[in-house]
């Protein structure tokens, strides 16, 4: 099982929801899945399949956040090198090309937001940082061609 390296807050974040989803999200789609059965006919009843097919989409997401749980480690952020980009770094680079700086936080997958510069450990950039000092140089795949990267900082949030 891999590894799912999360902040405390993260781990909070999908601990709530998961709790959220085996509660009231199940007895929202059995709500759902009552009322569709009592219009009757269930081999022509569209609400009652829609019903059912929403349950194996909730329980599919049940299982994925008890995966996630189970490979959970809580980051202490005290041990970490600082000198080197981890996992819940915060990262300066230069985008050599285009001579343009980000700062991009890195997260566990399930604690990625790039609307808040929070990008994950595994996309193409988060996995070309890892491990890297400041002055590194990187090239990096992404979908829009190649970026040659410069990490300019490195710190912590914690």
């Amino acid at each position: 099982m891999k590894i799912n390296h999360l902040s405390k807050e993260g781990y909070e974040k999908l601990k709530n929801e998961l709790r959220h989803l085996k509660t009231a999200g199940r007895k929202k789609i059995a709500e759902d899945i009552e009322e569709a059965r009592s219009k009757g006919d269930l081999s022509e009843n569209a609400e009652y399949d829609a019903a059912k097919e929403a349950q194996g989409h909730l329980e599919k997401k049940i299982a994925e956040l008890e995966e996630a749980m189970a490979s959970a480690r809580i980051i202490d952020e005290k041990n970490i090198d600082a000198s080197k980009v981890f996992v819940l770094s915060t990262v300066k680079i230069l985008n050599k090309k285009v001579k343009k700086e980000a700062t991009y936080t890195l997260v566990s997958p399930q604690e990625a937001d790039f609307s808040t510069g929070r990008i994950s450990v595994e996309s193409p950039i988060g996995k070309s940082l890892l491990g890297r000092s400041v002055g590194d140089v990187v090239q990096v795949k992404v979908p829009a061609g190649m970026l040659e990267l410069e990490v300019l900082e490195i710190s912590r949030n914690g």
